[in-house]
C-alpha cells in the first residue's frame, strides 16, 4: 500500500492555492497543508533577509504539520530565498522559477519570451536566468520551426520583457481580480510587453491566474499564458515517485499494516488551510477560485 503523502505549500496569501488547485484536482493521493501569509502579504517589496526568515518560519510550521515536502508556492520567494532556504532544511523542496521558465521555453513559438512579477522577482532576474539554465540543459521549444532556427544559432530565445505589477496582488486578496479597476491597471502593465512583441507570457506570481480572463481579453490569442503551476505539479510527480521508491527500498509490512489500520479507521482530510492574519478574508477570496468549498481556515502566529 503506497503512502498518502502530505504537502506543504506557502505563499504571501492566496496566490498559493493557484498550485493546490492543480494538486488536489491531478493528485488524488496527496493530502496538502497550505499556509497564506496573510498578515504580511504583499512579499513583492520585502527584503532578501525578511523572505529568508518568513520562509524559514513558514517551513517550520508546515513541517510541524508533518508535511513531507515543500512546495514554495511564491515566485517572490522562490527567486529570493530558496537557495538559503534549501540549505537550512533537509526536507525536498520545489520552487516555481525554473519549471516555470522550463515550461516557458518549451511553448515559446518565437523565442520572445515575457514575464510579469512582483518587482522583487523582477530584479532578482531569476526567471531570465531560468531560461538560460533551460535551454543549457537541453530543454527545448516543441515548435520544430523554432527549435531548428535556435540550434542553428539564427533564433535567440529569451526573456525579452520583464514588467513589474506591484498592484496585482493588493487587488487579488481583496477579491478585486474581475473589477474594472484590475482590467485599466493591467492594462497599463501589459502594453510594454506587447510592444515588445512577446509571444509567451510567464505569470510570475502564482496570484495572477486569478487575472488569467483578464490577461487574455488584452492580449488575445496571440499570447501564450504560461501558468507555472502545471509545471511545478509535473515536478511534484517526479519527487513522489522517488519518494515511493525510497519507500520501497526500506519497506517495512509491520508498519504498512498499521498504516493501513490507520486509514480504515478514521476519515482522511485532504486539505487544511492556516492563515497569519483573517481567515475569513482568505477563505472568501480562495472559494472564488477553488471549485470545492474551504470549510475552515485557522489562524496562527508565527
Amino acid at each position: 500500500m503506497s503512502k498518502q503523502r502530505v504537502i506543504g505549500l506557502f505563499d504571501s496569501g492566496v496566490g498559493g492555492l493557484t498550485v493546490a488547485k492543480q494538486i488536489l484536482e491531478q493528485l488524488p493521493d496527496v493530502r496538502i497543508v497550505y499556509f497564506g501569509d496573510t498578515a504580511r502579504v504583499p512579499y513583492g517589496n520585502r527584503s532578501q533577509d525578511e523572505l529568508i526568515r518568513f520562509g524559514e518560519e513558514s517551513i517550520t510550521f508546515l513541517i510541524g504539520q508533518g508535511a513531507e515536502a515543500i512546495v514554495v508556492a511564491c515566485n517572490t520567494s522562490s527567486a529570493t530565498a530558496l537557495p538559503a532556504l534549501k540549505e537550512k532544511f533537509d526536507i525536498p523542496m520545489i520552487g516555481m522559477i525554473d519549471p516555470g521558465a522550463r515550461l516557458a521555453v518549451k511553448k515559446t513559438i518565437a523565442g520572445r519570451i515575457g514575464l510579469i512579477a512582483t518587482e522583487t522577482t523582477v530584479r532578482s532576474k531569476a526567471y531570465s536566468s531560468g531560461v538560460s539554465r533551460a535551454l543549457a540543459r537541453g530543454i527545448l521549444p516543441e515548435d520544430p520551426t523554432l527549435r531548428s532556427a535556435w540550434q542553428e544559432g539564427e533564433q535567440a530565445i529569451t526573456l525579452v520583457k520583464a514588467q513589474g505589477c506591484p498592484l496585482f496582488v493588493p487587488l487579488i486578496e481583496a477579491g478585486l481580480a474581475n473589477s474594472l479597476e484590475a482590467r485599466g491597471i493591467a492594462q497599463t502593465y501589459l502594453a510594454p510587453l506587447q510592444s515588445a512583441g512577446v509571444d509567451a507570457l510567464i505569470l510570475g506570481c502564482t496570484h495572477y491566474p486569478f487575472l488569467e480572463p483578464v490577461l487574455k481579453e488584452i492580449l488575445g490569442d496571440e499570447v501564450l499564458i504560461i501558468d507555472p503551476a502545471l509545471a511545478v505539479l509535473e515536478e511534484l510527480k517526479e519527487l513522489l515517485k522517488r519518494m515511493n521508491e525510497q519507500d520501497e527500498r526500506r519497506f517495512d509490512p509491520s508498519a504498512d499494516l498499521a498504516m493501513a489500520a490507520g486509514v480504515s479507521g478514521k476519515s482522511q482530510w485532504r486539505a487544511r488551510y492556516y492563515v497569519s492574519g483573517d481567515p475569513g478574508l482568505f477563505k472568501q477570496v480562495g472559494n472564488t477560485l477553488l471549485q470545492k468549498q474551504i470549510e475552515f481556515v485557522e489562524q496562527v502566529h508565527l
